[in-house]
């Protein structure tokens, strides 16, 4: 909206605020709550519930711009193109009085963004449903290791032979031994974490370009990440076990990572190793994107109030 024709500045506003504007209250990396700012300290927003009603109470309803904060700080959601102030507010206003909450489907997030662009989308949601996938793809290829190592080899089990004849098996897919099966069992978990940060941070059209260009260097970022990962995985086993990338410094440092992250042996070291490029794709892409996002995105002063504040939607 910072390129929408702005009204007037109304006297009752608060600092930079203007009618239309989709505001958020809360402190950078936690849960904010967000409206649409409909000028004189008024704001309509959707509800999360009461303590003594619950959600059932949950409901679009306008507040001062006091009570929306709730001594938290304001900032605004940025959008591009020209987004009419007026339209916002009507569509805003058409919904006073609905209930309807979901934390997953509808919450105060999706009302404000289909407010402000006519997409019913909410960045909190994609958030935490990215991180819950970075988080468990990981731990499902650590889980995973010890079944798809195991039978591979021609040495079947989880002793130090059975290990390095299963990655031998895997890396001779590729051209390679060992080091290369470990880089072949990682590429799986590695593009799954790749492909969930892109969806979470994939282009939109309606933001402004700071945090489109955000959005794409956490993009690059979870590129780099991966390939970041599994090179200091193979760094890692060679530098910790006996020196050199033979069988011998590879059966030590897989031991030596294994005892490391929870004093297991080279099994809990193969499985480091093989999730460390998808931990890393997520950890770079994420942090990449909110630095970047951080750095493009002033925050409004608090609006005090002793009024309290309504529940997060």
């Amino acid at each position: 909206m910072s390129t929408a024709p702005q009204l007037p500045h109304h006297p009752g506003e608060h600092g930079g605020l203007r009618r239309g504007d989709h505001i958020r209250a809360g402190y950078p990396w936690t849960a904010r709550h967000d409206g649409i700012y409909l000028g004189d300290g008024l704001v309509i927003h959707l509800t999360g519930g009461t303590p003594d009603g619950g959600k059932a109470a949950a409901r679009v309803q306008t507040d001062s711009l006091a009570r929306f904060a709730g001594g938290r700080p304001v900032t605004v959601r940025r959008y591009s193109g020209a987004h009419d102030p007026e339209d916002i507010v009507d569509r805003a206003m058409s919904r006073l009085g609905e209930g309807n909450y979901n934390l997953i489907f509808s919450n105060c997030q999706h009302f404000a963004r289909w407010c402000a662009t006519g997409d019913h989308e909410s960045d909190q949601v994609r958030s935490v449903a990215a991180t819950t996938g970075t988080v468990v793809t990981p731990l499902v290829a650590t889980a995973l290791t010890a079944t798809v190592i195991g039978p591979a080899g021609l040495v079947a089990g989880l002793s130090g032979p059975g290990i390095m004849s299963g990655l031998a098996t895997y890396g001779a897919l590729v051209g390679g031994g060992a080091v290369a099966g470990l880089v072949v069992l990682g590429t799986a978990p590695a593009l799954t974490s790749v492909a969930i940060m892109h969806h979470a941070l994939r282009r939109d059209d309606d933001l402004p370009g700071p945090e489109r260009a955000a959005r794409t260097a956490g993009r690059i970022g979870t590129a780099v990440g991966a390939l970041t990962g599994s090179a200091a995985g193979a760094a890692a086993v060679s530098a910790l076990g006996v020196p050199g990338l033979g069988a011998a410094g590879i059966s030590s440092g897989l031991a030596a990572i294994g005892a490391a992250a929870t004093g297991g042996g080279m099994a809990i070291g193969a499985a480091c190793v093989i999730a460390a490029p998808a931990a890393a794709a997520a950890i770079l892409g994420y942090l990449v994107y909110r630095i970047a996002l951080w750095l493009t995105s002033p925050m409004l002063p608090a609006a005090g109030t002793t009024d309290p504040a309504p529940s997060p939607g």
